[in-house]
C-alpha cells in the first residue's frame, strides 16, 4: 500500500523538478509542488525545452514568448522559487545527445545541491508517448549518480562547485512504475486549477488537438469550439484536473492526491536506518 508522505521539516531543503515542458510541472505534480512551497522547501524548476512549436495559430517567436511568460505565472502560482531554463527546441530531444542534457543536470545539482531530485519515471508501466519526457526522465536519472563524481566534468569544479549527492529521487508519470508513495493535495488543488488554466497557449494548442482527434472519429464537441474560439481553457482544464486528481485521491482514501515512485538513499533506506545517526539540529 502506499506511504502518504509527510512532507513537513523542509525548511531550508531544496527540491530541484527536471521536466521537458512548461506546462509539465502543473499538469504532473502542480499540487504537490504547491505542497513543498508551503511546506517551507526551495522549489527549483528546470525546463530542458522551449517549447517553440505548443500554439495553434501564432508564429513561433510569439510562442516563445506566450509560453515563457505563462510558465512564469504558472510557478508563481504554485510557489516556485526559481526556474532554470536550457534552451532546447522542443519536441526534438529524441536525436538529442543524452550525455550533453546529463551534463547540464549534473550543473544543477551540483548548483542547488538539492536533498530531492524529482523527475519523469523512467520505468513508467505504460508506453510513455513523448520522447522528450523519455530522454529526461533518463538522462536525470543517471546525473543523480553522475553528479557524485568527482571526475565527470570536472569543468564544474573548476567553476567552484562541488560533487554533490541527493538524498532522495521522486518519479512522477503517467502512470509510475511502481506507486510506494502519495501526497494530498485537497489543500492545493485549487492551485493547481489556476496554475493549469495559466498555460493557456499551450492549452489552446490541446484543445485542439482534441477537437482534431473528435473530428476524424465523427464528433462535435461545442465545449472544444468555445475555448477555441473565446481563448478561455478554463472550462476544459479545470474539470480536467479536478477530476483526475480526486479520482487518484479516490484510489488512496484521500481527497485529492498525486502518486510518485520514491527512492530514498539509493534504495539503501533501511540500512541508514541501521547505521546512521542523524545530524543534530
Amino acid at each position: 500500500m502506499a506511504e502518504v508522505v509527510d512532507l513537513r521539516g523542509g525548511r531550508n531543503r531544496v527540491v530541484l523538478l527536471v521536466v521537458a515542458h512548461a506546462d509539465d510541472p502543473t499538469l504532473f505534480l502542480g499540487g504537490t509542488v504547491a505542497r513543498w512551497a508551503d511546506d517551507g522547501w526551495r522549489v527549483v524548476v528546470v525546463r530542458a525545452t522551449d517549447d517553440r512549436w505548443d500554439s495553434w495559430g501564432v508564429d513561433e517567436a510569439t510562442t516563445i514568448a506566450r509560453n515563457k511568460r505563462e510558465f512564469d505565472d504558472a510557478m508563481a502560482i504554485l510557489g516556485v522559487a526559481g526556474v532554470v531554463e536550457l534552451g532546447w527546441p522542443t519536441d526534438t530531444l529524441g536525436d538529442a545527445s543524452e550525455v550533453a542534457i546529463r551534463e547540464q543536470v549534473i550543473r544543477q545539482i551540483r548548483t542547488h545541491r538539492p536533498h530531492s531530485l524529482v523527475t519523469f519515471d523512467p520505468y513508467g508501466r505504460f508506453a510513455e508517448d513523448n520522447e522528450d519526457h523519455k530522454m529526461i526522465g533518463r538522462a536525470v536519472d543517471e546525473a543523480f549518480w553522475t553528479s557524485q563524481f568527482d571526475k565527470h566534468h570536472p569543468e564544474h569544479l573548476d567553476d567552484g562547485l562541488e560533487p554533490h549527492g541527493c538524498f532522495e529521487r521522486w518519479y512522477f508519470g503517467r502512470a509510475v512504475g511502481e506507486t510506494t508513495h502519495v501526497v494530498d493535495i485537497s489543500s492545493t488543488l485549487d492551485r493547481k486549477v489556476q496554475a493549469a488554466c495559466a498555460h493557456g497557449t499551450m492549452m489552446t494548442n490541446y484543445a485542439h488537438q482534441l477537437r482534431l482527434q473528435a473530428a476524424t472519429g465523427g464528433f462535435d464537441v461545442e465545449l472544444l469550439d468555445a475555448v477555441l474560439e473565446t481563448g478561455d481553457v478554463r472550462p476544459l482544464m479545470e474539470p480536467l484536473v479536478r477530476a483526475g486528481s480526486r479520482r487518484t485521491g479516490e484510489r488512496h482514501g484521500l481527497g485529492a492526491a498525486e502518486e510518485f515512485r520514491i527512492v530514498r538513499f539509493g534504495g539503501l533506506d533501511a540500512w541508514l536506518e541501521r547505521f546512521g545517526t542523524p545530524h543534530r539540529a
